[in-house]
């Protein structure tokens, strides 16, 4: 955080509206330093982890030994700094690669609510030639660890077996193992995992199918992966396959739905390659979680970990496998150098789960899903503070997971809509398909990504697109006034039809929800206009039986319909929709409507304390700052 002052100062000038000059960006800003690591990785960097590990379900916690293969960088150093937070350290050995290690002196800084604390590690005498050395770390975690959920028994699928899984993104691995925690680092890992013999274990990495239940298992990942992308779960998992290279791990009562849910899943890859280029993880399994889990997805490499709410019998929501899909080119292949450079890792890969499910799905469907993206960025741009709504923006300090609002999503999968608007697919492919081979395995950063734009499809293409121009989208707020906006006639249509509804002019069992998809329907509720009355919103969720919806994105909407109006007959579906997910995505704007509405923020602080047992501690984290402070949900 040594220069952010000073790079703030610089980029909040930039933080003018859209209609006024945009402000360029006249020198090179040196923005490679990581504001959330402690790690010097100037002087050190990791290469290879190896994790030895105890699950302990009784006491909430991992212990055992973390190895960290490190190279010197810098011959004069002398200490070695990583990331933890809430770890319980026992001791520290340091040796060379071919060496005994000795007892190394460590202490920690004082604890950052959301970095952690440095551990500092002392190097013994007799390594001062030595580049390479082997740090082992005795360790174990603490049970309210950020990145780890314990669930009881109760909690679970099947009812039996309790359930522990990781969420690492996006510096929480730091919470289960200590090391440097900065996507600028890749390492390859190794782990032996030590579980109740009943239960399985399942990693991001090189997970075997036949595995038999023995409680020993052991994994490797032999691709550098950033630390983000480490992941375990351990629970009453089952396997089923989908593919040559795909399958499905959840517990035994989900795995039939989610084979349906997800058989597209092989084509998905197949198509992935046909238009990217080769998949290099082996395998593409995907484990479906309980519904406390805090996203939708999370891409960890070979093993991509899915929420259960898009489990709507229909596959209806499977954009969201496609996006995590996706991930395995932009993300887990070409990974963003910091956190400022996220909207690398999902903008594009937003882009890419379109064209998927345009291939998959068809291009009405596709294009609805579009324009729901759209929205959600209209509104984010109402939200998000013009100084981070940049692709690239200088990183807030505040927390990397909340900082830009979900804006480098849809903002980056609009600008490569728009890139691609301009020099055509027949171009614009073969370009993505280059720029992922030309830094597969590598962390980058947004200027690296804009000089390989500008000398391998700019220049190429001469008077079509400028560098300045892209530089608005990278480094401004807003959106350029020449940006590409998507269009759906079918969502052109719900959200018609709901102003025609609303007016008298069309009766409820004329509206052709029946012959809609389930984001038409969405944009049939989000298009409501205002001032509708109690009896128009009990004639729909009669009609419609909104509040018994099987589908999470149209309870999403609705609920939030529900407490923004105070549709007080639907607030007991409401309180089960927020109780029975986990999901932020899902939950957190009926939290926010009850706030607003006037009337129940203490009915939201209660209901978030009815069902903080089933939330992650990610999800905890979230909605418990913004209860408490209602302007953090403006």
């Amino acid at each position: 955080m040594r220069v952010f002052a000073l790079l703030l100062a610089a980029f909040m000038a930039a933080a003018c509206s859209q209609n006024e000059e945009p402000v360029k960006q006249k020198e090179p800003i040196d923005l490679s330093h990581d504001y959330f690591s402690y790690a010097n990785t100037d002087q050190f960097v990791t290469e290879h982890l190896q994790l030895d590990l105890t699950v302990d379900f009784e006491l909430k916690e991992l212990r055992g030994t973390a190895s960290l293969k490190m190279h010197r960088r810098d011959p004069s150093a002398g200490e070695i700094i990583l990331d933890t937070r809430d770890l319980h350290i026992g001791s520290v050995l340091v040796g060379g690669p071919d060496s005994d290690g000795k007892e190394a002196g460590f202490e920690y800084t004082d604890k950052h609510p959301r970095l952690g604390r440095a551990l500092k590690i002392t190097l013994p005498p007799g390594l001062d030639e030595q580049q390479d050395m082997l740090v082992q770390i005795h360790y174990k975690t603490d049970p309210g660890a950020s990145a780890l959920q314990w669930l009881p028994k109760e909690l679970t699928a099947g009812g039996k077996h309790p359930f522990m899984f990781s969420q690492s993104q996006s510096i929480h691995a730091r919470s289960w193992v200590p090391l440097q925690d900065t996507p600028s680092v890749r390492i390859t890992y190794e782990a032996d995992i030590h579980t109740p013999s009943n239960l399985l274990a399942v990693m991001s990495a090189d997970n075997d199918p036949l595995t038999p239940r023995s409680g020993e298992y052991r994994f490797k990942m032999p691709q550098p992966i950033p630390s983000y992308l480490l992941a375990i779960a351990v629970g009453n998992i089952y396997f089923a396959p989908i593919g040559e290279r795909t399958g499905i791990y959840a517990e035994p009562e989900l795995l039939d739905a989610s084979t349906f849910e997800f058989s597209s899943t092989q084509q998905m890859l197949e198509t992935a390659e046909s238009m990217y280029g080769p998949y290099q993880w082996g395998r593409y399994d995907l484990l479906i979680l309980p519904p406390s889990f805090p996203f939708g997805g999370m891409e960890n490499p070979r093993l991509s970990f899915i929420t259960p709410s898009v489990l709507a019998g229909d596959q209806s929501l499977v954009s969201l496998i496609a996006h995590e899909l996706a991930h395995s080119w932009s993300g887990n292949l070409v990974t963003n150098l910091t956190w400022r450079d996220i909207w690398l890792n999902e903008g594009i890969t937003s882009y890419l789960d379109a064209r998927l499910m345009e291939v998959l799905f068809g291009k009405d469907r596709a294009d609805e899903e579009r324009v729901l993206s759209y929205r959600s960025l209209l509104l984010g741009l109402e939200e998000v503070s013009p100084a981070m709504q940049a692709l690239a923006p200088v990183e807030s300090v505040d927390d990397p997971d909340q900082s830009q609002g979900g804006l480098q999503y849809q903002k980056g999968q609009l600008f490569l809509e728009h890139l691609e608007s301009i020099f055509g697919r027949e171009n614009f492919d073969p370009f993505l398909a280059a720029y992922f081979k030309h830094f597969e395995f590598q962390s980058i950063s947004s200027e690296q990504f804009l000089d390989y734009l500008d000398s391998n499809l700019l220049t190429k293409y001469p008077g079509k697109y400028s560098r300045e121009q892209v530089e608005e989208w990278l480094y401004q707020p807003g959106l350029p006034v020449d940006a590409s906006i998507p269009g759906s006639s079918t969502l052109d249509q719900a959200s018609h039809v709901a102003g025609q509804w609303a007016k008298g002019e069309v009766p409820v069992n004329e509206v052709p929800l029946s012959d809609w998809s389930p984001q038409a329907t969405v944009h049939f509720i989000n298009s409501l206009p205002l001032e509708l009355d109690e009896a128009q919103l009990d004639e729909l969720d009669k009609n419609f039986a909104f509040s018994q919806t099987r589908n999470a994105e149209i309870g999403r909407a609705w609920f939030q319909q529900v407490a923004a109006r105070r549709y007080l007959p639907a607030y007991a579906a409401m309180e089960t929709f927020l109780t029975s997910n986990g999901r932020v995505h899902l939950i957190r704007p009926a939290y926010a409507a009850l706030v607003k509405n006037g009337d129940d923020a203490e009915l939201a602080r209660s209901l978030f304390e009815a069902a903080r047992a089933r939330y992650h501690p990610l999800t905890i984290r979230i909605l418990e700052r913004e209860l408490t402070s209602p302007d953090a949900m403006n």
